[in-house]
């Protein structure tokens, strides 16, 4: 067989085996967190108005993202009904394609012309450092916004750099319309930071070559500026006609630039909040990451080969993101996640001059390292706590561990890095069918809430008393009192949930901080019956004597 196809049946086994463990467990556990349940139920109320446009939540307007998300969320439910499955599908093809398009970078590289100067098997082992890595595993398994941006982010920045490198003018204009393109979308993924990331990544680029963008790219604006701009105007067109300034308000105004400058949201961090945490991202490939960045001060920066400039470019591309957003007063893990490709690839050129036996066996101690420090501790987690059982624990970490002894005792350098990745995506597997479900329960009341469905209280209004469990926005939807803001109101006291619980005809049901339960159970107006608790929350019902 040729080295070119079995190269290609490699790749394409490669892709299948991704993509079934990137399906894998969408359906598994409830969703969890303040943002999957509300984005699910967002996406859930414009489907079932048939409105594409205005995104609302308990019916009240909600500008808080754009609508890329809610549309595919919107096509799952069409096909797959109002599952966690359907609300999860979408960010997980993002995952894929956002494989796809590091492979396809990355082989690009590998056909480069200066063959003596090309990086051998890069969109392979790149490919591989993203999709076995934390950050793609775990964002690519919720329903947010970080990986589709991610995926549009990546396709526009991988278009941008073919232009670069591409001999043919007419391929040349082709990609930088795509590049275009894709920068619609990403206004269409999660608004400004769209435009905002894949420029910093650009103008970084440029800026560490010393050089100036070439004319036939600053000539592209006049045509590609507007093009991305009509792209992006499916959705921002309308709704602004629609809504006006209320619209421009909370979407620019407060959901952006406040976001950006103040502390309103409550997501304050240290500056160097994103170190620590792209380190975790990019697990377990952070040690060769790490040794590919020590050998910057060595690399050719303004080098005219394509070797020369996938290595500036890949640079820019994690630090503009990270450096951008660690600007920004308001932070969460997931902002810098469009960073996490450009790591990637940075570790794909260390991981392949691995497999070729060139360098790489300290990495790879350092890897068997981590995989080791992994094991330790998700068994420290299950002594600590009793969410999963010692079996579950034992059985989704021995993986791990076997992977980690292999480090120290395999010769066979692919086959290496091919099991630890099959660790990874066989722990993760294990972890969702015997961890996830139960520890996601404990930070969920969709259990509670179907317990309490079986009893005659599905159609029961749903209170929130000293407690604001975002969960049930999308499990009790229809059923909770919503605010003007669109935030769910919360009582503080039992005589408000007894006049309200006798608005509603008498009988109602209450979510309530476990801890403080007995300040609903010892209220003499009302007569309670627990139907449950997950450990965090308490589900009763209340009923007016």
């Amino acid at each position: 067989m040729q080295r070119s196809t079995l190269a290609k049946r490699t790749a394409l086994i490669f892709f299948l085996a991704v993509a079934a463990f990137y399906l894998y467990g969408l359906g598994q556990s409830p969703l969890v967190g303040p943002d999957e349940p509300r984005y699910a139920e967002v996406a859930r109320e414009m489907y079932l108005r048939g409105d594409m446009i205005t995104p609302t939540l308990g019916g009240y307007v909600w500008f808080e993202k754009p609508a890329l998300l809610y549309w595919m969320m919107m096509g799952s439910y069409k096909l797959f009904g109002f599952t966690e499955f359907a609300a999860r599908l979408g960010p997980a093809l993002c995952g894929l394609l956002t494989i796809f398009f590091i492979y396809w970078l990355g082989s690009r590289i590998d056909r480069t012309r200066d063959e003596e100067k090309g990086i051998g098997g890069l969109g392979l082992w790149s490919g591989v450092a993203f999709a076995s890595s934390v950050g793609a595993i775990v964002f690519s398994h919720g329903a947010s916004f970080d990986i589709p941006l991610t995926m549009t982010v990546t396709l526009a920045l991988v278009c941008f750099y073919t232009s670069e490198i591409e001999a043919s003018e007419k391929r040349r204009r082709h990609f930088l319309a795509i590049f275009y393109f894709a920068i619609g979308l990403s206004l269409l993924a999660k608004g400004l930071v769209g435009i905002v990331i894949p420029a910093c990544v650009i103008g970084l680029y440029y800026l560490l070559r010393r050089e100036w963008p070439g004319k036939n790219l600053l000539l592209s604006a006049l045509w590609g500026v507007p093009l991305a701009l009509a792209v992006a105007s499916i959705w921002y067109a309308p709704v602004i006609a629609r809504h006006g300034w209320p619209f421009i308000d909370q979407f620019f105004i407060q959901h952006h630039f406040e976001r950006f400058v103040s502390n309103k949201y409550h997501h304050p961090q240290p500056f160097y909040f994103y170190l620590p945490v792209m380190t975790l991202l990019t697990l377990p490939w952070t040690a060769f990451l790490v040794a590919e960045l020590g050998k910057a001060r060595g690399w050719d920066w303004r080098g005219p080969d394509v070797k020369s400039k996938a290595r500036v470019f890949a640079l820019a591309w994690l630090f503009a993101p990270v450096l951008f957003f660690s600007f920004s007063v308001s932070k969460l893990p997931a902002y810098v996640l469009p960073a996490l490709p450009g790591a990637a690839l940075l570790a794909g050129v260390r991981l392949s001059s691995f497999v070729r036996a060139e360098t790489g066996k300290l990495e790879m101690r350092l890897t068997g390292a981590i995989l080791f420090l992994l094991t330790a501790a998700g068994l420290v987690y299950t002594f600590r706590t009793d969410e999963i059982t010692f079996a579950c624990a034992l059985l989704l970490l021995t993986p791990l561990a076997l992977a980690g002894a292999l480090v120290f005792v395999m010769k066979n350098r692919a086959t290496l890095v091919e099991l630890i990745v099959s660790a990874m995506f066989i722990s993760v597997a294990l972890a969702l069918a015997c961890a996830a479900a139960p520890i996601a329960q404990r930070v969920s009341v969709r259990d509670l809430l179907r317990l309490a469905g079986a009893r005659g209280y599905g159609s029961s209004p749903v209170f929130f008393m000293l407690s604001a469990d975002r969960t049930a926005e999308f499990y009790a939807a229809g059923r909770l009192i919503y605010k003007p803001d669109a935030d769910t109101l919360r009582f503080d006291d039992a005589k408000e949930i007894a006049d309200k619980t006798r608005q509603a005809g008498g009988t109602a049901l209450v979510i309530i901080s476990t801890e403080l339960e007995e300040k609903l159970t010892n209220y003499p107006a009302l007569e309670t019956e627990i139907i449950g608790r997950n450990g965090v929350q308490t589900l009763a019902v209340v009923h007016n004597r």
